[in-house]
């Protein structure tokens, strides 16, 4: 047996030990955990905005706002939400720019292309599922992640949004992979809720939207959340599956 430490809390926790059967298929949420989407997606949003001579928002706004897909951060960011006569062209627009602007300015939080790297080294299968729509996911995946992750599903229809399981299951067909050696890793109260759906374990990851008190208020467990890249796959090796 290994001992590390778990990065929060400082209790040391013993590794299983080669054999034991392991987590081997990891499902990651894309903004907030993989990529750092804010600033586009705030861009976008003031873009539709001003357009449509609506109050701008600040990037900390829009932060709170995002997590259940284009129409709910729509919905969040205009007067009115969804009874807003303009509501369907509003969502429209900013679909079309954010289509076109969704790499200005984003890219992987520090660490991150160095973490999937280490798992694909180690064996671990790995797919993307976002509430973020199909054809933005696709662009996103190929350009930073298609050399470590296998598949990548965002909002398209036939599938219910995260937090319904559907994606999950549709990227976990895609890898071959059985639910009972698969963990999900997330930044926000969505993805706790999916990953209960589905159902899976969940890891929940502290530099993405999200505070350490806004995900513990949403039901996180405190040893399941980890501060830095570099953290998940110690913690992955510490989690045995069942048979």
């Amino acid at each position: 047996m290994i001992s590390i430490v778990n990065d929060i809390t400082g209790i040391e926790i013993e590794e299983a030990g080669e054999g034991s059967a392991m987590t081997k298929t990891i499902v990651f949420d894309l903004d907030g955990t993989l990529l750092n989407t804010l600033e586009d997606l705030t861009d976008s949003v003031n873009h539709v905005m001003r357009q449509f001579h609506l109050p701008e928002h600040s990037i900390g706004e829009i932060r709170t706002y995002v997590g259940n897909g284009a129409a709910k951060l729509i919905e969040r960011a205009i007067p009115e939400g969804t009874k807003n006569a303009a509501y369907d062209k509003i969502l429209e627009t900013f679909r079309q720019h954010y289509q076109l602007h969704c790499e200005d300015k984003t890219g992987p939080y520090d660490g991150v292309l160095e973490m999937l790297a280490q798992l694909k080294q180690e064996g671990y299968r790995m797919a993307i599922v976002s509430n973020k729509p199909d054809g933005a996911v696709k662009q996103l995946f190929h350009k930073y992640f298609s050399a470590y992750v296998e598949a990548a599903v965002g909002e398209h229809p036939g599938a219910m949004k995260k937090p319904a399981p559907d994606m999950v299951h549709q990227a976990l067909a895609e890898l071959m992979s059985d639910v009972s050696h698969a963990v999900y890793v997330g930044d926000s109260e969505v993805d706790l809720q999916t990953a209960a759906n589905v159902p899976m374990p969940c890891i929940s990851v502290l530099w993405g939207f999200r505070t350490e008190e806004e995900l513990l208020a949403a039901g996180a467990v405190r040893e399941n959340m980890i501060r830095t890249p570099q953290a998940l796959l110690p913690y992955l090796l510490r989690l045995p599956q069942a048979e």
